[in-house]
């Protein structure tokens, strides 16, 4: 269920639209307001993805198809519309942003899991709109990482799909300016609407400005591995994410830290997810460690992604959270931005809007 409503529209097409946050929330709006003929600027202090779209994970997996809300339906419709959005960017710009929908994979414990996962593949079948499957399979049909399900099977969905986060930031970069945006870094000028999508940073700054706690930022620790496992579909054991990408590697996570010290650091919970993944998977006991990566994730105080109006300050807008689940709700959050700044309709859900996590 969506607001409905409609706001003063205040950009508009061929006009300059300001983007602070050069994130994937930030850079999949940019380059759908750009696509749609508005000149974009995307400023970010940093760099692109130098948040948590610098991760290395890249898991697009749906929730799971029971007790239907408008957070599991704007993600379903966003999940739907990735393998377009993606191919549109590299079309227009060249990149490859690892995108795959490859598919996922649940190891079942028990005759108890095997039972509920059948019920919830009953529910995929209307909820999923016959877009995509939930089924039980056995676990010997997927081969390539060696992992082990006690009850020998698993559950299997379509949905899910693969994105490099690094590529995914300069695929979007290169778009955008081959649609004649600009990537600025560091200060810069604003001019016409503001949308602000600049993750953690951005939560603590319109908590300031309004006076009120809206999130916080979320430690994650995240590994890759030197091993190719083809289109093999991820896996998801033991709350660990374990994604092989087109590059010829595999990456896992993720930590979930409220409290920590140094929030780019990696440490000895990063190893335990290691040895995590390697007991999970034995082909990857002798597979090299490449890379390991340490920031942090946006978390709204609503835990949906928080899109609307910046309260009380006109022309200025905000895309923000998306704790987790930001690849893959990226190209319907960039739909719903475009519309509301260049179009004025905020068809935001019930549930996403700033207000809802006052």
């Amino acid at each position: 269920m969506t607001s409905g409503l409609r706001i003063n529209r205040v950009g508009a097409l061929g006009d300059q639209v300001t983007v602070r946050g050069a994130g994937v929330f930030g850079l999949a709006c940019a380059f759908e307001m750009a696509r749609r003929g508005a000149s974009v600027r995307v400023i970010d202090i940093k760099g692109i993805g130098a948040g948590a779209s610098g991760g290395t994970v890249g898991a697009l997996a749906p929730h799971v198809p029971e007790n239907w809300n408008p957070k599991k339906q704007f993600q379903l419709e966003s999940l739907l519309m990735a393998a377009d959005f993606w191919a549109d960017v590299a079309r227009i710009g060249g990149g490859d942003a690892g995108y795959g929908r490859i598919g996922r994979v649940q190891p079942l414990q028990d005759a108890a899991q095997i039972a509920r996962a059948q019920t919830r593949g009953e529910n995929a079948k209307t909820l999923w709109q016959g877009q995509a499957v939930w089924e039980v399979v056995p676990a010997r049909r997927f081969g390539p990482l060696g992992f082990h399900s006690p009850s020998g099977y698993v559950v299997q969905d379509t949905l899910s799909a693969r994105a490099c986060p690094r590529a995914a930031g300069d695929a979007l970069a290169r778009a955008i300016r081959a649609l004649g945006g600009e990537i600025l870094i560091g200060a810069a000028e604003e001019t016409g609407p503001v949308l602000h999508a600049t993750g953690t940073a951005g939560l603590s700054e319109l908590g300031a400005a309004l006076g009120k706690s809206l999130g916080a930022g979320i430690k994650g620790q995240a590994a890759v591995f030197a091993f190719d496992a083809g289109d093999m579909p991820q896996i998801y054991a033991e709350s660990l994410h374990i994604i092989p990408h087109s590059n010829g590697t595999v990456a896992i996570g993720s930590t979930s830290e409220r409290d920590y010290s140094d929030p780019e650091s990696t440490d000895a919970q990063l190893e335990t997810l290691i040895e995590k993944t390697r007991r999970i998977c034995p082909e990857l006991a002798a597979a090299p460690v490449i890379d390991r990566w340490a920031g942090l994730r946006p978390r709204a105080k609503s835990r949906a992604p928080m899109l609307g109006p910046w309260p009380d300050r006109a022309g200025h807008f905000i895309a923000n959270g998306g704790f987790k689940i930001g690849f893959g709700m990226a190209p319907k959050v960039a739909q719903v931005m475009a519309d509301m700044i260049l179009e004025g309709r905020a068809d935001i859900p019930q549930g996403f809007h700033v207000e809802d996590s006052f």
